[in-house]
């Protein structure tokens, strides 16, 4: 195994975006291309190490930046600025969404057949997005993701099979807001799953949460189990749709 890695600038109209990319450069074949997207914070250290995690299992892993110029958040403050200029003009979001779509499409190796996207928190909202808007992606797995809806999807116009690892406890993302998507997907005859872990808080899959958990008096939580699991799962729905 031998991890390459890059940051590659690419444009999103006017603005300068900043991707990451990961595989093993002793593949020779073409392999599925996975794309990343990161929580509020940015594209940060720990959307860096999922990256790494993709490119062992044999995959592209493309990390992409939704707030330009690769800006990463210090403060919660910051962080809900930079999420909120990308919530309050999705135009320009789903912009983001299909460059990043187009940049995994134009990596070597990549076989554009076979393409998926990941996402934490804010990032998991992003990638149901990219699943409602009809990007023909084979599969999207939101962790403790956001499930609120910017587009409405026609009944069959969701391509990829959806993946969604919430916790049972996630102050931020109510078990109200997991039914309704429930009965949103399944209204647009979409292919989704569901995995609810038990006690798990939002940011469940990343251990940093529980350190801003304490810093800034958030109701956030890392669980090692919720993560292992959810980390399964995704391997699993990538074996089932690659």
């Amino acid at each position: 195994m031998n991890i390459l890695t890059n940051r590659i600038e690419y444009q999103v109209g006017d603005a300068s975006h900043q991707g990451y990319l990961a595989y093993d450069n002793e593949i020779s074949a073409t392999r599925p291309g996975i794309i990343i997207v990161h929580e509020w914070w940015g594209l940060n250290d720990y959307i860096v190490q999922r990256a790494h995690m993709l490119a062992e299992l044999g995959y592209v892993a493309l990390a992409i930046d939704m707030f330009g110029g690769g800006r990463v958040a210090e403060t919660p403050d910051e962080a809900a600025s930079l999420m909120n200029g990308v919530l309050d003009d999705m135009e320009t979001g789903t912009a983001a969404l299909k460059a990043g779509y187009q940049l995994l499409q134009n990596q070597v190796g990549v076989d554009a057949e076979r393409t998926a996207a990941i996402g934490y928190c804010f990032g998991g909202a992003m990638v149901l997005h990219m699943a409602r808007i009809g990007l023909p992606l084979s599969a999207v797995a939101s962790f403790h993701g956001a499930l609120g809806s910017f587009h409405q999807a026609e009944p069959g116009s969701i391509k990829p099979t959806i993946l969604v690892c919430h916790g049972a406890a996630d102050s931020m993302v109510s078990m109200a807001d997991l039914e309704s998507f429930k009965q949103e997907m399944t209204q647009a005859k979409a292919d989704f799953e569901v995995l609810l872990l038990a006690d798990a808080r939002h940011g469940f899959s990343n251990p940093q949460a529980s350190v801003n958990a304490e810093k800034y008096g958030l109701d956030l939580g890392y669980q090692q189990q919720a993560d292992a699991k959810s980390w399964a799962a995704m391997q699993a729905l990538f074996d089932r749709v690659f």
